[in-house]
């Protein structure tokens, strides 16, 4: 069971004294002040793939697009029990939309055999979910989304169960190669080890520029985007909220007068 897994460096917000400005182009965040750990959900994808290869062997590839920092969050999923390592990197990658990260992913595993491509469901930073999604489309397999459980039924298919709205589970079979984009809280991601860190610092991390993949300008970063972000800005502070104060019927009362004073209802 081979899996190639996506994980994305994110800026680590857990600290509540942590302060986000946009930097000075407008389009982006400043990053000097942050610290920066594996996306949630992809770090939840890691153990996952982890899992498959230790109860069906094969290997684990790890995939990254970003900056030397991120080889941080590429060597501890090694260190977890990856195998290999792909990152990414190119000034000329800036600003790609989750359709062209998707296909910049898709350059990087173009010569790999593998039976599950994973990603998060979700990145941590933009909140964006589509790169999963879009990267089944870009190679054109079958995807599953927000799966939460994972079994191999026979060798070339899947059972998958995907949460929807409310916990609901869906359940269906897939047949492999697929994308699969994963949930958080489909394990419990493993401490890397002392041992296994020490063999992740020698395993090498493949290092691919535009000319790498295979790709031409016009098809990475912002000229090979369909989406372009133009522009950050803070939300403005309005109103402060009006805080309702007694029993359901008391309040629900209150906010009925509420909306119909405001023509809202």
């Amino acid at each position: 069971m081979n899996v190639v897994v996506c994980v994305k460096q994110v800026p680590d917000t857990s600290d509540p004294d942590t302060e986000v400005h946009i930097d000075s182009s407008g389009r982006d965040v400043e990053r000097s002040k942050f610290s920066f750990v594996i996306n949630d959900a992809d770090n939840y994808a890691v153990e996952e793939a982890i899992l498959l290869k230790e109860k069906h062997g094969g290997e684990v590839t790890v995939v990254n697009i970003g900056p030397e920092t991120a080889n941080q969050v590429i060597r501890m999923a090694l260190a977890k029990g990856g195998d290999k390592a792909i990152r990414l990197e190119d000034e000329k990658f800036e600003f790609s939309d989750a359709v062209c990260t998707a296909r910049l992913l898709a350059s990087a595993i173009k010569d790999i055999e593998y039976d599950i491509v994973m990603t998060g469901c979700i990145a941590t930073d933009d909140g964006y979910t589509a790169t999963g999604v879009a990267l089944g489309q870009v190679l054109g397999l079958p995807h599953a989304a927000y799966v939460k459980s994972v079994e191999v039924v026979e060798e070339g298919k899947l059972k998958v169960g995907r949460e929807l709205e409310g916990g609901i589970m869906e359940m269906l079979e897939i047949q492999t190669p697929c994308v699969l984009t994963i949930q958080t809280g489909i394990n419990e991601p493993r401490y890397a080890s002392f041992k296994g860190i020490r063999a992740a610092s020698k395993k090498e991390i493949k290092l691919m520029d535009l000319a790498a993949t295979g790709l031409s300008e016009d098809e990475a970063g912002e000229a090979g985007s369909k989406s372009v972000m133009v522009q950050y800005s803070v939300p403005e502070v309005g109103e402060l909220a009006e805080m309702l104060e007694g029993d359901a019927a008391e309040t629900s009362g209150k906010l009925a007068g509420i909306l119909k004073e405001k023509g809202l209802v």
